[in-house]
């Protein structure tokens, strides 16, 4: 069963960093397309970063995280990064990791929900001093 679990978050000042997991289990990472979201007490769902299947290797970030958070891959532990600096309260939600499986959509990466879908169930950021 295609599975994707969240983890690393918790309460951090502001200027503080944390480093998100999604874990995978029943498919592989290198061959789908990953993307994190997140959503705030009373706002929309919206993506944070991407990362493409691993034969393109293509990466985005919205505008209001480049350059603060990093994406990455580990094939070996089955596992995709958001590494989280320079946090800022406004950052505080939750976060989800999200699979895309489609063939051509997963060869770049997309910032939106639609084409994901399988969705894990998140973990809070709060950012606070």
């Amino acid at each position: 069963q295609l599975q994707v679990v969240e983890s690393g978050g918790g309460l951090v000042q502001p200027g503080g960093s944390l480093r998100l997991s999604c874990a995978a289990s029943g498919f592989t990472l290198d061959n789908v397309a990953i993307g994190w979201f997140r959503q705030a007490p009373g706002k929309e769902r919206e993506g944070v970063s991407c990362i493409s299947v691993e034969s393109t290797n293509v990466i985005n970030y919205a505008d209001h995280v480049k350059g603060r958070f990093t994406i990455s891959r580990d094939n070996a532990k089955n596992t995709v990064y958001l590494q989280m600096n320079t946090l800022k309260p406004e950052d505080t939600a939750v976060y989800y990791c999200a699979v895309d499986r489609g063939w051509a959509t997963s060869a770049a990466c997309a910032l939106t929900r639609i084409p994901y879908d399988s969705w894990g169930q998140g973990t809070q950021v709060t950012v606070s001093s």
